[in-house]
C-alpha cells in the first residue's frame, strides 16, 4: 500500500471517528468533506444555534507532534476563507460560528485518543 493511501485511509478513519465523538455529545453533523473553489472542511456541525467548522487531524503516532498541533497559523486563514464561503453559500453570514480542532490519535491494538479543541481559533484574514 502507498503512503498516500495509508495517509488518506487514516484520515478517513479519524473523521469517521470524530463525527461519531460530536454526534454523542450532542452536536449535529451538517456536512462532511464540504467542498468548494477555496478547498476543502472537514466537518461542520451545528452545536444550538452555533455552527461549528471542525478540522480533524489523525496521527498514529506523536512523532512529529500531537495532531493538534498540525493546526497552524497558515491554515487558520484558510479555514476562515473556507468558512466565510460556506456561510455566504447558505445565506448565513449573520450565524454564530467558531471553529474547533479534534486530534486523533491511532495507537496500537486500536486504541483511540481524541482531543477535542472547542473554540480552538478566531476567524482570520
Amino acid at each position: 500500500m502507498t503512503s498516500e493511501k495509508r495517509t488518506s485511509r487514516k484520515g478517513f478513519q479519524g473523521e469517521e471517528t470524530a463525527a461519531k465523538f460530536l454526534r454523542e455529545k450532542g452536536l449535529k453533523v451538517l456536512e462532511r468533506n464540504y467542498r468548494c473553489p477555496l478547498g476543502e472542511l472537514d466537518i461542520i456541525a451545528r452545536e444550538g444555534q452555533t455552527i461549528v467548522f471542525i478540522e480533524v487531524k489523525s496521527r498514529c503516532s506523536d512523532r512529529f507532534g500531537l495532531p493538534i498541533e498540525g493546526v497552524d497559523e497558515r491554515k487558520c486563514r484558510r479555514l476562515s476563507r473556507l468558512a466565510l464561503y460556506y456561510l455566504k453559500e447558505k445565506g448565513w453570514e449573520g450565524c454564530k460560528a467558531r471553529f474547533d480542532v479534534i486530534g486523533i490519535m491511532m495507537g496500537n491494538e486500536g486504541k483511540v485518543e481524541i482531543d477535542w479543541v472547542r473554540d480552538a481559533f478566531d476567524f482570520r484574514s
